[in-house]
């Protein structure tokens, strides 16, 4: 009997599988379905053979520089 971990990376979109280590990221949209209550974003904790961050680093890189730079209207 295999236990399979189902959930997807919120960054690369690919599974995060049973052992490996992830993140989860807790997200409040006032907007949704479920009434208000959180959701969760995974992303993977590891580094991958030949990157030098991982998911969940290149997540936050972006969220910075969406933060910082600003866009052409």
């Amino acid at each position: 009997m295999s236990t399979c971990n189902t959930h997807e990376c919120g960054y690369c979109r690919s599974s995060i599988n049973f052992g490996q280590r992830w993140v989860r990221e807790k997200i409040y949209d006032p907007a949704s379905q479920n009434g208000g209550e959180p959701s969760y974003l995974r992303y993977h904790a590891e580094v991958f053979s030949g990157e030098q961050l991982c998911c969940w680093e290149k997540h936050q890189l972006q969220r910075e520089t969406d933060r910082t730079i600003p866009r052409a209207a």
